[in-house]
């Protein structure tokens, strides 16, 4: 995330970004609640329209 948004910014979009890919959970919560890396970081390419070389 951090190459997508920069540092401060993808701390921002996983503590307070709301991803409906998600469930309506923030990436934190998406983690806290076990889904895996590979399963959260799609749901933000798609909610963001991540460069299809980030992703």
């Amino acid at each position: 995330m951090n190459q997508q948004f920069g540092e401060n910014y993808a701390e921002s979009v996983a503590r307070d970004q709301v991803i409906a890919g998600l469930g309506g959970r923030t990436v934190e919560q998406a983690f806290a609640d076990g889904v895996d890396t590979r399963t959260v970081w799609k749901a933000v390419c798609a909610a963001f329209d991540v460069p299809e070389r980030l992703r």
